[in-house]
């Protein structure tokens, strides 16, 4: 019975352990930033941004009906 229950404690322990020692390093995580991009770049992105015409808003019911559509034809 000793040999059992010593069995026991013992892989007991170990997942225990195992458990505690994953918590523990999974729990802080890495933040990954964002690179600053250049000036220069940065201020060509946004005119080219004002230049491009805005895309007309549609719903949801829209973009499923035209989805529906193409699966059908197709």
């Amino acid at each position: 019975m000793s040999l059992v229950s010593d069995l026991v404690q013992g892989v007991v322990d170990g997942v225990l352990k195992d458990i505690l020692k994953k918590s523990s390093s999974t729990s802080k995580r890495t933040r990954r930033r964002k690179r600053t991009a250049s000036s220069s770049s940065e201020t060509l992105r946004q005119i080219e941004k004002l230049l491009r015409p805005a895309k007309k808003q549609t719903s949801r019911k829209r973009t499923l009906r035209s989805r529906s559509k193409a699966k059908r034809s197709a």
